[in-house]
């Protein structure tokens, strides 16, 4: 069985760690408070290494955008973590001989800097980010990606599991996969609803491991 999982808001709690990673940036730099708030916007939802371009041009700064991207990468990804609960869980769909994907929207590098830091790359039998093609969930191509660098094809069928509603479930359901949405976000009017709704991961690996033992 081929489960692909979203990573952001998903398997790590982003939003904790953006809120560590860029007060310490900006003390590293003794950045002002403009600029605190400027990023804390801009990298709310995602980050590229544009946006500390477009930092370094709106405030006028002189260190390189290169250079502050390495470091907010560096940062966020030494705050990030994921629960030993759910590391638990992917070890247990892996001994299940389950298929295990990750497919993420964002910067390939930032992504699988993430992944290493909280202990899930060794978990995963490949990984998709946004930024290996310039494609965004919920483009069916992604989804084709993260099936072929698992091993496998979308045609075989599996799940996707993430807690962004449109690009998650259905970019899912568009792949012709099973879902499971972690409830959090506003659900749009008018999308199919995901055939499993959980409030946690670890709910949504139990999910699976039924499946599996069916």
């Amino acid at each position: 069985m081929l489960a692909l999982f979203d990573l952001d808001g998903t398997l790590i709690d982003r939003q904790a760690a953006l809120s560590d990673a860029v007060p310490a940036l900006c003390r590293s730099h003794a950045f002002n408070t403009p600029i605190e708030h400027w990023l804390r916007a801009a990298l709310a939802d995602r980050a590229n290494p544009s946006d500390f371009a477009q930092l370094r041009t709106y405030f006028g700064l002189t260190e390189p955008a290169e250079q502050l991207w390495q470091e907010y990468v560096d940062l966020i990804a030494g705050a990030v973590t994921c629960r030993p609960e759910v590391l638990k869980g992917l070890r247990q769909l892996r001994a299940a001989a389950c298929t295990i994907g990750i497919i993420t929207n964002g910067a390939g590098d930032i992504q699988r800097a993430k992944l290493a830091a909280a202990g899930i790359t060794d978990l995963v039998d490949g990984v998709a980010a946004s930024g290996d093609l310039e494609i965004r969930k919920p483009a069916r191509e992604l989804f084709e990606l993260a099936a072929s660098r698992c091993g496998r094809s979308l045609a075989d069928g599996g799940w996707m599991i993430g807690d962004n509603p449109a690009g998650d479930i259905g970019g899912g359901h568009e792949a012709g996969l099973r879902t499971i949405w972690l409830r959090g976000r506003p659900w749009p009017e008018g999308l199919q609803p995901a055939d499993h709704s959980v409030d946690d991961a670890t709910d949504a690996i139990t999910i699976l491991l039924n499946e599996i033992s069916e």
